[in-house]
């Protein structure tokens, strides 16, 4: 029997609007697969013309999450990935632009055997080889596809003949849910079907019926409802999910099993349960968080902030998530403090209300806006001995500002921000050199996981409790080799080295000297997952709640 056939594919759409919560109820669906027992693996198509999310604007498309083998992919990737406790490849995500690049590669070197090629059937067809090959590689139970957008916009019109083609090809291994949207206008105070009614025959149109209708809202579903969207949309009361906001995006599970979303999978693609633990574990760590006594007060200092508050948690998600699984390893409750680095160059004398945290974080980013700012505030933790820790490009920025206000090297700086300085103790690969010269920006950072050997007894080396790692990277810009030298005499320790000596993993200060000030060339936050902090935030926090207590 073919393998594919074995498998089983739940496509997830949105409708009515969008940031629905499609990423997350994909993932959450995923989870509770796999708690069943099953092999679960995830995909997200992006509609963006856009090759991969490398080049887009974190403030506008949210945090571009990176993979492994060094694929730059959207954020919802890294909730699959912390979701289902699994490490994700390119295969896993498309974007219109990699979809119709594939196709039109293939064309040139004549793999069509001079057919005409046309948009259908062969970009859906190239789509749905993706999916397949997704599935085959993880040997998974189910895939769950992720569809980005809303149904009705054109936009993603391909990617849903994909998912009708599969329906036909496969017609009892394919499944299909909707998350929608269901308003309750305050001046009426009635919560209305009518959009998701119409967002349902939309789908229709593209010859797709639901088979469940997960239904968000900020208030949870009365049977009079359920019973309405049932009827108008052709589906059993039972198959209308009833999903309203929630404290925490990790109640979503465990929210739908209250409507039996597992049990409704099962049964409709006809599957009999395996052995798990129907979320036992996950329901044992979240149901106590609330419990946990105590609180760490963490300020994340950065740049990504000129579009609003409703941005931060997608600018900076997966280190949102770091903080929180391990506070919550330790028994804490992480408290959040956005700041803007800007407002710390326009107003100085703010800098005295960082002594309050218990601990800084300097995010990555790019460019040169709010630099200066986040220069000052690493200053003030190392001057006041505030827990601090950067990551990729905060790690280059601490090294900036130990340059200038230890070493003495007051023009130090970073080749990004101005190449023409005499002391570039941060400067550009040679062969990124080349790659900006030929206007080579897509996809051509130092990207993806990379080893890294740690210093015996250092901060790094005793977090990790090994003396080799693997850490997935995001940048152009380096150490510059010139002044490692230099700079260790002054006293900041390069902790983590590449094995072959020349690359800067880590750079820290000796505990004698502070009790945490530690930067990281690489990211992470996007190796964090619930059931295994990562250890260099948990060491952040352990010494950011020691801070707390004194």
């Amino acid at each position: 029997m073919d393998k594919q056939s074995e498998r089983k594919y739940i496509f997830v759409v949105g409708g009515v609007i969008s940031g629905v919560g499609k990423g997350i109820a994909a993932s959450s669906i995923g989870k509770i697969l796999q708690s069943r027992g099953f092999r679960v693996t995830a995909i997200k198509i992006d509609p963006y013309v856009n090759v991969d999310a490398g080049t887009m604007n974190p403030t506008e498309h949210g945090e571009v999450f990176v993979l492994d083998d060094g694929d730059e992919c959207d954020q919802d990737m890294g909730n699959y990935e912390r979701f289902l406790d699994t490490t994700l490849s390119r295969i896993n995500y498309m974007t219109s632009g990699r979809v119709y690049e594939t196709v039109i590669r293939k064309e040139r070197n004549l793999e069509y055997g001079g057919k005409c090629v046309e948009v259908i059937p062969h970009i859906p067809l190239e789509v749905i080889s993706r999916i397949e090959k997704a599935s085959e590689r993880a040997k998974s139970d189910f895939t769950v596809i992720e569809i980005g957008g809303t149904v009705g916009e054109y936009q993603n019109v391909l990617f849903l003949e994909a998912a009708r083609m599969m329906k036909t090809k496969y017609p009892k291994d394919v499944l299909f849910v909707m998350v929608s949207y269901l308003p309750i206008p305050s001046t009426i105070g009635e919560m209305k079907t009518k959009p998701t009614q119409h967002a349902v025959r939309n789908l229709n149109s593209a010859g797709i019926q639901p088979d469940i209708i997960i239904a968000r809202s900020n208030a949870p579903l009365d049977k009079k409802r359920k019973e309405k969207l049932a009827l108008f949309c052709s589906l059993l009361p039972g198959h209308i999910i009833s999903a309203p906001d929630v404290e925490s995006i990790y109640d979503v599970p465990i929210n739908f099993e209250r409507d039996k979303m597992g049990d409704i999978i099962l049964e409709t693609l006809g599957m009999k349960r395996k052995n798990g633990d129907d979320l036992r574990e996950w329901k044992r760590l979240f149901s106590s968080v609330n419990k946990f006594k105590g609180e760490v007060n963490i300020a994340v200092v950065g740049k990504y902030f000129d579009t609003g508050d409703f941005v931060l948690s997608d600018a900076y998600i997966s280190v949102i998530e770091a903080v929180k699984y391990s506070a919550y390893h330790l028994k804490k409750q992480p408290v959040l403090s956005w700041l803007n680095s800007k407002d710390f160059e326009a107003n100085p004398g703010k800098m005295k209300s960082l002594a309050k945290y218990d601990g800084i974080i300097v995010p990555g980013g790019f460019g040169e806006s709010g630099i200066e700012g986040k220069l000052k505030v690493i200053k003030y933790a190392r001057e006041n001995k505030i827990p601090y820790f950067g990551l990729c490009y905060g790690m280059q920025l601490a090294v900036v500002e130990y340059a200038r206000n230890v070493l003495g090297l007051k023009d130090a700086n970073t080749a990004e921000i101005n190449p023409d300085s005499e002391n570039l103790v941060i400067d550009i690969m040679p062969e990124q050199k080349e790659k900006l010269k030929k206007k080579d920006y897509g996809g051509s950072m130092r990207l993806g996981a990379y080893p890294a050997r740690l210093k015996e007894g250092s901060i790094a080396n005793k977090a990790y409790g090994k003396k080799e790692i693997s850490e997935r990277h995001r940048h152009r810009y380096e150490v510059n080799p010139e002044y490692i030298e230099k700079i260790e005499k002054a006293g900041l320790i390069f902790s983590g080295r590449s094995p072959n000596g020349k690359l800067m993993e880590i750079a820290e200060l000796p505990k004698r000297k502070h009790p945490f000030f530690l930067g990281t060339q690489f990211h992470p936050e996007f190796l964090a997952r619930p059931f295994r902090p990562h250890p260099l935030f948990t060491e952040f926090l352990r010494v950011a709640i020691r801070r707390h207590k004194k």
